[in-house]
């Protein structure tokens, strides 16, 4: 956990806009490739939760939500590889900043919210 990248500051914003940066110094191939693969689980379950919807609006809802979230990754993994340009954009739950991490969280508890209350309409 002594990279050298983050450690020695060659890297602006190390922890907010190039966290996955750091993920990959740290952790390897097989830490980003973790990481990525628990991100598309989140967006996988976002869009079975906004097909299994019970109206519209939760339908739309969930939606918006999961691209807002799968935006966040691309912008962010894209800018830290170099093929988009530095916006800012944290990486969803990973990146230091209360804000971000608490629209993220209110986010997925929204999405969580949309599946409870189809399972709920069943019965």
């Amino acid at each position: 956990m002594k990279g050298t990248q983050s450690q020695l500051n060659f890297l602006p914003e190390n922890h907010t806009d190039f966290i996955f940066a750091v993920v990959g110094e740290e952790l390897g191939f097989i830490g980003v490739v973790l990481l990525l693969l628990l991100y598309l689980v989140v967006l996988w379950r976002g869009m079975k939760i906004a097909k299994d919807a019970s109206d519209m609006f939760g339908r739309l809802l969930a939606v918006g939500i999961t691209s807002m979230l799968a935006f966040h990754v691309l912008v962010n993994v894209g800018m830290t590889l170099g093929i988009m340009p530095v916006t800012g954009i944290p990486l969803p739950l990973m990146s230091y900043g209360v804000s971000s991490l608490t629209t993220n969280i209110m986010s997925i508890a929204i999405l969580l919210n949309i599946q409870r209350r189809k399972q709920k309409l069943l019965f």
